[in-house]
């Protein structure tokens, strides 16, 4: 196991717990669709940069692929609206329990399916337990 990966994988789900609880101030403060666009409007600015100066790719390409494979970034925009949105109202960490159980459910049915190009891997009774486990956590984490 590639321990480097993990920790880098770690790191981004503290920073992902703590983009929640900043958006969601920020949304407070200006208004939730403009806290989102200028969010991500900082994120667009950062990752340009940062292409500029390090990348090896060819942005050109970006006309060559499945138009469906552009989508990300809709759907990026949409998972920022809804931290900046929810968070002041139920809380960080009942935001991501949600979304972290939506995860692992979704992503389980894209690999059962094989949908979006992936490796098909069945859902088994370990997962269907895990996410019964995830749904009892979810229930927990937001119950009142």
């Amino acid at each position: 196991m590639n321990w480097i990966i993990i920790i880098t994988v770690f790191m981004g789900g503290v920073a992902v717990a703590v983009q929640a609880s900043i958006n969601g101030g920020l949304g407070k403060q200006i208004g939730v669709i403009e806290g989102a666009f200028l969010s991500f409007l900082i994120g667009t600015v950062s990752l340009l940069i940062i292409m500029l100066v390090f990348g090896k790719g060819n942005i050109l390409q970006a006309s060559t692929v499945p138009k469906w494979q552009l989508t990300g970034g809709i759907l990026g925009a949409f998972y920022v609206y809804t931290m900046v949105l929810s968070v002041p109202r139920i809380g960080v960490a009942a935001v991501l329990v949600t979304v972290i159980a939506a995860q692992l459910i979704a992503s389980s049915l894209i690999d059962h399916f094989g949908l979006l190009g992936v490796k098909q891997i069945p859902i088994d009774g370990q997962r269907i337990f895990g996410f019964i486990l995830l749904l009892a956590a979810l229930f927990f984490i937001t119950k009142k």
